[in-house]
């Protein structure tokens, strides 16, 4: 049986120690130029799905379609680059062996972030849905009607399940969210006329 004093544990362990700051320095210069080439990469093909996307007018199409204007070009073409980065990123932590923990620290983040940001946007579009739904079943509200809400008055000219258009005297568009017309006091200030009048 072989007996090792602690001096030569420890020379044993520096002369290693070369090897493992050359081979984890390695890992790092490697890391980072795997990172650097996915946001060249990224960029670039972001900006080529935006220029595709955009030749074929893909938001005017989106608009005849859906009748809303958004800008899905600009969103498109961050989500590509944004994932080329992502799976880089990814290469880059499991060339240094770090992958499964980041991956689940980065999954988590993410999973929280789109639970707060779909809790974000309902929390504010399904009132004014449901009042959208009231509005249009009751009738109390009707394009063409003059409505004062609060200090704001003008003549109601669309109304879609989230919010109210009006134009007001001085020719300013003014958009109300339902929930607010179903909350609040409005004066029809005209009626609008039938058409048997």
């Amino acid at each position: 049986m072989e007996t090792f004093n602690s001096s030569q544990i420890i020379e044993n362990s520096i002369n290693m120690l070369p090897q493992l700051v050359s081979g984890l320095f390695t890992k790092i210069v490697v890391a980072v130029i795997i990172i650097l080439i996915g946001l060249v990469v990224g960029k670039i093909l972001g900006k080529v799905v935006k220029n595709l996307l955009h030749s074929i007018e893909f938001n005017s199409i989106m608009k005849k379609a859906t009748g809303i204007k958004i800008s899905l070009e600009e969103g498109i073409s961050f989500f590509v680059s944004y994932f080329i980065y992502f799976l880089f990123i990814v290469m880059a932590l499991n060339q240094l062996g770090l992958t499964t923990v980041v991956l689940h620290m980065i999954s988590g983040a993410i999973l929280i972030i789109i639970i707060i940001s779909i809790f974000l946007s309902i929390k504010d579009f399904m009132p004014n849905m449901f009042s959208g739904i009231f509005i249009h079943k009751k009738k109390f509200i009707n394009v063409g009607d003059t409505i004062k809400v609060d200090n704001t008055e003008g003549k109601v000219i669309h109304i879609n399940l989230v919010e109210t258009k009006i134009e007001t005297k001085r020719g300013d568009i003014i958009y109300l969210p339902n929930s607010l017309l179903t909350r609040n006091k409005v004066v029809k200030i005209r009626k609008r006329k039938s058409n048997y009048e």
